[in-house]
């Protein structure tokens, strides 16, 4: 993940407590009862019909769309000893929290996480890269979310943190960062294995571009790009495959089922990495036939969407 630009200080920290009274559910996380996020948030908003965005051509023009589509998750292949892909670890309000020291405190939630020997990380715990670690507490549908995390000495590090109720369409503190680059939750936009296997997939999908500009677009709330300048995207910039794209009926009927959410619910550029990396859960059950036919998606069969019309309230996810 690159390095994000320090905030300046808020007087009082500021949580993502509001819920969302009687607000309809999406699909539950999977080991919990929990919605991943209210059915009426910004990450299960249909985009299929809204407008191509203005600055559409001109994104993808600096976007690698020469590239193809790179799911960023599957088989550790004997390179790593778990599985590519960001985890989820569902602990219950029993579980032992503990203090985390953060490099972007400022911008961080600093209440106690609960992190400990059993909380998959990105990549296996105390290895380098990302280490995201994503931990829900089944019985308070509390998302915990830390990158860069750590443990030396008993003690536990991370480059930032975040928490959200997952009942709730509250967003951060404009400005703040998250465990993603977007001060957005990762938890939401990971594509589970689960639903792939059910075929019900009914949320947009976490990618990545190499060059972003040094801007963001409701619901992020933060960015952290290398350029000023709006001919490339900023974070949360939302795209969706061209409904023009043609679905092979020969293709397997679970890349089916992703290329149609693709279209429906589309990609949330949340970070800076790899171009055209999307991300999904580590799971040892992913199918490389799957894998590989979502590898020969060319990127230039992409636009960007203009989702402003969803917004009802600048500080919130919930749309119209």
């Amino acid at each position: 993940m690159t390095m994000r630009p320090f905030r300046a200080a808020a007087a009082v920290l500021l949580l993502s407590v509001a819920t969302a009274a009687a607000a309809p559910t999406s699909s539950p996380v999977p080991g919990t009862n929990c919605p991943n996020f209210p059915a009426d948030s910004w990450w299960h908003a249909d985009v299929s019909k809204l407008p191509v965005h203005r600055s559409s051509a001109r994104w993808m023009a600096n976007m690698s769309p020469s590239r193809r589509l790179h799911p960023d998750f599957g088989p550790s292949y004997g390179e790593q000893p778990v599985p590519y892909g960001i985890p989820i670890t569902v602990v219950a309000s029993s579980h032992p929290k503990v203090s985390v020291t953060f490099d972007y405190a400022d911008e961080s939630d600093r209440i106690r996480y609960p992190l400990g020997s059993d909380t998959k990380v990105e990549g296996g715990q105390w290895v380098e890269g990302d280490r995201h670690t994503i931990v829900v507490d089944k019985g308070t549908c509390r998302v915990y979310e830390t990158w860069a995390t750590s443990r030396r000495g008993g003690r536990w590090f991370a480059g930032s943190g975040a928490s959200w109720l997952l009942k709730s369409n509250a967003l951060r503190p404009d400005g703040w960062t998250s465990a993603d680059a977007a001060g957005l939750p990762i938890l939401p936009g990971l594509l589970r294995y689960d639903e792939v296997a059910r075929r019900r997939i009914d949320h947009a999908v976490r990618f990545t571009t190499d060059v972003t500009d040094r801007a963001h677009l409701w619901p992020a709330r933060h960015d952290a790009g290398s350029v000023s300048n709006a001919a490339f995207p900023p974070m949360g910039a939302r795209f969706r495959l061209k409904a023009s794209y043609r679905i092979d009926p020969a293709l397997r009927a679970d890349t089916r089922a992703v290329l149609a959410a693709f279209k429906r619910f589309g990609l949330v550029l949340a970070d800076n990495g790899s171009p055209w990396f999307f991300q999904g859960t580590a799971d040892t059950r992913w199918p490389e036939g799957l894998l590989d036919e979502l590898k020969q998606v060319p990127a230039s069969a992409f636009e960007a969407v203009d989702t402003s019309s969803l917004m009802r309230d600048p500080d919130s996810m919930r749309v119209k």
